[in-house]
């Protein structure tokens, strides 16, 4: 049980390395549908969270890209979007029965 609570928590945080929105989205939903594990859907819960947030900040730093400001914050963000999920993974595998709560999150669900 323990092993299946690493695998799918690190799967639900590095989908967003498959790199289709789709795909990003999709796995921690269907993760978090299918699986009754509390610390599971915990974090398909908090990923999904974080790939909605990813791709507001996007769209909102790409419109700041007219006002100059957008571009920095963009680079930012693509590093962010690259570095936070490798930390949840580290955690999640290291700590499997605590979900990981990424920092500076707008928290929809």
């Amino acid at each position: 049980m323990n092993e299946q609570r690493k695998l799918l928590s690190a799967l639900s945080h590095g989908a967003i390395f498959f790199s289709s929105l789709f795909v990003s989205i999709g796995i921690p939903i269907v993760i978090l549908l299918i699986n009754n594990d509390p610390v599971v859907k915990a974090n398909a819960l908090e990923s999904l969270n974080f790939h909605i947030n990813l791709y507001i900040y996007g769209i909102i730093f790409g419109l700041l890209v007219f006002i100059g400001i957008g571009i920095p914050l963009l680079i930012l963000l693509g590093i962010a979007s690259f570095v936070l999920p490798i930390i949840a993974i580290v955690k999640v595998l290291s700590n499997p029965d605590q979900p990981y709560r990424y920092p500076f999150l707008l928290r929809i669900f």
